[in-house]
């Protein structure tokens, strides 16, 4: 197991090269001048902006600059300064993360319990009333937008029956970030309800279930940890991934519900050209993508016993 993990430990650098270069040349080509952009409509003379564009080295060729962005991370944790006000990226950073990790972690949690709940129970009783009204309801949550929902929970819980704020303070505490979770998870959620349903419904017909049966094994022992453990890998893959998806694709439900995160902040990088800031974000989320998928893979192990890591 030691030996799997330190191999793709080192299988990531390359990958975490590569991403971050390609993320680097698409923002830093991008049409645009993020130093022209601070004076707006005033214009500066060209002297200035060279002045400016030296001393935050855009004026360097691209491979330049990125080799001199990931000597900064790699040796000082530097992940440069933001353009419109000054501040270190990793200040911006340490001001986004918390919100949408708060944010992305209740969205999990709620994946998790109703996903695989409501994936066991129509899973277990697969045709049958309940099976079908998951079905329908998992559906409807698909086919509806995440902007659209979120516009019907402000609309319907915040507008008309006064439960809860339309958007969410900059404090962002707990209570005020349950609409905004419920909107950033449920299509998730439905993802996780189906997969679950599908991969039991599937396995209860197997040969390992029958001889499980056949030795008189007590019902609970024989759903827990028969069925569940090997219906759970595809679901265990999902979820990894998702978790990156969730840190960094709530732009849309954190413009809805004005919450100061991640997805906020990306949205601000991109409209005023702060390559610095959204290189950084981006980085970050590289990061998180590359660890959650080496957790799934060690799960596998935990979860199949039948599978080991040379």
């Amino acid at each position: 197991m030691g030996r799997y993990v330190a191999r793709r430990l080192l299988q990531m650098i390359p990958v975490f090269i590569g991403t971050t270069l390609l993320i680097f040349l698409m923002v830093y080509t991008l049409p645009g001048d993020p130093v022209r952009g601070l004076f707006g409509d005033k214009g500066a003379d060209p002297a200035t902006l060279a002045a400016m564009r030296h001393q935050l080295g855009l004026d360097q060729p691209i491979l330049q600059q990125y080799w001199n962005y990931m000597s900064g991370i790699v040796l000082h944790g530097d992940f440069g300064t933001q353009i419109a006000s000054g501040r270190p990226v990793t200040d911006v950073l340490g001001d986004a993360f918390p919100v949408t990790l708060r944010l992305a972690g209740m969205a999990f949690l709620l994946e998790i319990v109703l996903g695989i709940g409501l994936g066991m129970v129509a899973g277990l009783r697969a045709g049958r009333l309940a099976d079908n009204a998951i079905l329908v309801f998992t559906l409807l949550i698909i086919s509806i937008p995440v902007f659209v929902l979120g516009f019907i929970i402000k609309s319907v819980f915040a507008f008309q029956l006064g439960w809860m704020a339309p958007n969410v303070s900059n404090e962002a505490p707990w209570s005020e970030l349950i609409a905004p979770a419920v909107v950033l998870g449920s299509l998730s959620l439905a993802y996780v309800a189906r997969l679950t349903r599908t991969t039991m419904a599937e396995n209860l017909r197997s040969d390992y279930m029958r001889t499980a049966v056949a030795k008189g094994l007590p019902k609970r022992r024989i759903i827990g940890v028969h069925l569940m453990r090997n219906s759970l890998i595809p679901v265990i893959t999902f979820l990894g991934t998702d978790l990156g998806a969730l840190m960094g694709g709530a732009v849309v439900t954190e413009g809805l519900f004005n919450v100061k995160g991640v997805g906020g902040t990306i949205f601000e990088s991109i409209v005023r050209r702060e390559g610095t800031t959204l290189v950084g974000l981006v980085t970050i989320l590289v990061l998180v993508y590359l660890f959650m998928s080496l957790i799934v893979d060690l799960l596998y192990a935990v979860l199949d016993p039948r599978i080991r890591y040379a």
